[in-house]
Parts: C-alpha cells; structure tokens; sequence
C-alpha cells in the first residue's frame, strides 16, 4: 500500500487490475460463461420485450448479484489452492459454500427473470 499522495491517475491505472480479474474469470471459469450467455440473452429478451427501468434495474441487480458471487467464489478458491493444495476438510466446506452462494444467486436471478418476462411471453403466445 502506497500511502503517498491520491493520484487519479494511478486510481485510473488501478481499473487494470479490476479488469484483467473479470477477463481470467470469462477465460478460467466455465460457469461465468454461462452466467455471460444468460446475461446476454436477458439483455435481448429485454430489449425485445421493451421491459420498464425498474425491471432493467432488478435485472442488473440480479446479474451483478450473480457475478459478484461468481467472483468471490473464484476468488476463495484460488487463495484456498494456494494456501492447502492438498485435501482439507475446512477447505472444502468453505469452497461449499462459496459455491452454493453462486446456486443461490443465479437461482434468484432466474426466478426474478421469470417473473419479469413469463407474463410477457405468455401474451405473445
């Protein structure tokens, strides 16, 4: 930790860092490609369906929410492998966890989906 002066320049320099994390998440993780594809298909189901702004904010919430856990789940696991390589019961349970909070996000994100657009399929059909 630099505790020099602020410098916006090297806060901006830092958004490197950030992004070079979500791209070894899309390049390492499966599942986030998943959650990219779903995103992308919520983003054009949204467009086509002409859905409210308070609907594109829960969807926004709902893919960030999915993401977010996507990442910290990654992020757990990759300092647990780096710390215990070997089989640990701790470890596991904590990966466990990490992992069913990313089931729990994308199954929220799924349902509030569901509830935004199955009423606007149902109309077209």
């Amino acid at each position: 930790m630099n505790p020099g002066r602020f410098s916006l320049v090297s806060r901006l320099r830092s958004f490197k860092f950030a992004f070079r994390g979500l791209g070894a998440l899309l390049k390492y993780e499966h599942n986030s490609r998943i959650h990219l594809c779903a995103a992308i298909i919520v983003v054009i189901l949204g467009i086509l369906l002409k859905i409210s702004l308070t609907e594109w904010c829960l969807l926004l919430l709902a893919t960030g929410f999915v993401f977010f856990s996507e990442l910290v789940n990654s992020s757990l696991e990759a300092v647990s492998d780096a710390v215990k390589p070997e089989w640990n019961e701790q470890i596991k349970k904590a990966k466990d966890y990490a992992s069913a909070a990313v089931l729990v996000a994308a199954i929220t994100s799924v349902f509030i989906g569901t509830l935004i657009f199955l009423p606007r399929l149902i109309l077209l059909f």
